[in-house]
């Protein structure tokens, strides 16, 4: 498919990595072009599975995925991992510069790598390193704060320009200062494209367009943040725990 504007439909799709263990029963979701949807649920709901099955590294029992109207069965590995990237929750950490870091093997120029940076909020302190772009990552990137690693992270999966972004709680392990310019870099990165993101802190997940509850691997509830507050459901008593309020 030439041009892909990242649509996103999941049908009726069952997976277990275990017979007779679902890990997703039935699972209904659509994400329209340029949309952000969450998904929050307890631990082992079935999120992280999702992401799996969008990047094609496992594939349904039953059910499809599609992206716009092709199934993701029809499109060559390379080609999926062009539309998709991922920032995880935890950062890999690379040895190198800080320019292969972000480059991570692949053929483009300093200036593509520079915006991409300049996106993902990390341009400013990388200029500030002795070396710039050219400054050693040492061992588990011991020399650059865990909001920095994470930032190269965003940078790195912007680098290819992807239609579609998957974060997986990517601020999850930050303090409030690296939190904050982290989420500068993400709301930056998400501009134009369709975002998935799996939220343990749903104080990060009010704007989305859509909010979708995952239990026990089924969508228990879809909507808005107030519309599922109003709702009065399992994202109210999520929201409850960790004392968020209705936004307006």
């Amino acid at each position: 498919p030439k041009s892909i504007i990242g649509r996103i439909n999941i049908k009726n799709v069952y997976f277990s990595y275990r017979q007779n263990d679902l890990v997703l029963n039935d699972i209904n979701l659509n994400v329209e072009s340029g949309e952000i949807l969450a998904l929050v649920g307890p631990s082992g709901a079935g999120k992280s599975t999702i992401f799996s099955l969008i990047l094609k590294f496992i594939q349904p029992q039953k059910g499809s995925v599609f992206i716009d109207d092709y199934d993701i069965n029809s499109f060559n590995n390379k080609s999926l991992r062009k539309l998709i990237a991922i920032v995880p929750q935890k950062t890999f950490i690379f040895s190198g510069t800080i320019e292969e870091a972000i480059r991570f093997g692949r053929q483009t120029t300093i200036e593509k790598i520079i915006n991409a940076a300049k996106i993902a909020n990390a341009h400013d302190f990388i200029e500030k390193l002795p070396n710039g772009y050219e400054t050693f990552i040492e061992e588990r990137g011991s020399n650059l704060s865990g909001g920095q690693l994470q930032r190269l992270s965003i940078a790195r999966a912007l680098l290819g320009d992807p239609t579609i972004l998957l974060l997986d709680e990517a601020t999850s392990a930050l303090d409030a200062e690296s939190e904050e310019s982290v989420q500068k870099g993400l709301k930056q990165a998400m501009r134009n494209r369709t975002v998935l993101v799996i939220a343990h802190k749903l104080s990060t997940v009010q704007k989305a367009d859509k909010i979708a509850v995952i239990e026990k691997g089924k969508v228990c509830e879809v909507g808005t943040h107030n519309e599922l507050i109003i709702k009065q459901g399992r994202y109210k008593d999520f929201c409850d725990k960790q004392f968020i309020e209705s936004i307006y």
